[in-house]
């Protein structure tokens, strides 16, 4: 699972830095990134949790972490915004 390694040294954490704080022994954590084995559902919650990310996007299923209402809210501001600089700029031609 190299997205767990990746939010991990993207905080700046160490394995047990996670560990401790999701309850995940450093072995099965450091299996779970070299591919060892595969975190079980339980894990899978605690460390997405522990991430602030969804369980798709920290399996790889989704490129996009959309956690919330709230997210998905600013994602389509972000959106409507392109499109109107993009409307503007074909309106000038």
């Amino acid at each position: 699972m190299n997205r767990i390694r990746e939010l991990r040294e993207d905080r700046d954490l160490r394995q047990i830095d996670v560990a401790l704080a999701t309850e995940i022994d450093q072995k099965t954590l450091s299996n779970y990134e070299t591919g060892k084995t595969n975190p079980d559902s339980y894990a899978i919650i605690r460390l997405a949790d522990f991430f602030g990310v969804t369980c798709d996007y920290l399996l790889g299923v989704s490129e996009r972490n959309i956690y919330n209402a709230s997210d998905i809210l600013n994602e389509l501001d972000e959106i409507k915004n392109r499109i109107d600089g993009i409307k503007k700029f074909l309106n000038k031609g």
